[in-house]
């Protein structure tokens, strides 16, 4: 049928269009239209695995076009060492050379400070552990029964 593959290359809007045109010229060969429509999957939600894989594979090539335009291989976003080391370049130029260095600067102190951060937070857990532990054993020396533990 090449009326069916040059209107699936078109998209929905030729097949809405040409089932108008069917209720305009004669009523049963729109209503036919619109059967051949939902019954073939066209017009449905796209929840077929057809459509997922169809949809997956166009973002996979949007993504090798980025890759490409970027600069090409490297590791993806998240994986090239913290906030700026995307693509295996580093991060693109903006021409203003004063202004990368502050940037770069800037992600390399917020990578430092959330390194920091972390350290604190592991050692204030430790101390929150060692307290409860101190405080379980002060009330076990003193009462001889177990506490009940703290939600």
């Amino acid at each position: 049928m090449p009326i069916v593959a040059k209107l699936d290359e078109y998209g929905k809007g030729a097949w809405l269009a040409f089932a108008v045109l069917g209720f305009v010229v004669w009523w049963p060969l729109g209503l036919a239209t619109l059967a051949f429509l939902f019954g073939s999957g066209r017009m449905g939600h796209g929840c077929g695995r057809e459509r997922y894989e169809h949809r997956m594979s166009r973002l996979q090539s949007k993504m090798d076009y980025l890759r490409e335009r970027m600069g090409g291989g490297g590791q993806p976003w998240g994986q090239g060492g913290g906030f700026g080391g995307g693509w295996g370049r580093g991060p693109a130029t903006s021409g203003n050379r004063a202004f990368d260095d502050y940037r770069e600067e800037t992600l390399r102190r917020l990578e430092e400070e959330q390194r920091e951060f972390q350290d604190f937070l592991g050692k204030l857990r430790m101390a929150k552990d060692k307290a409860e532990f101190d405080q379980f054993m002060a009330q076990r020396r003193d009462g001889g029964e177990s506490p009940a533990p703290n939600a």
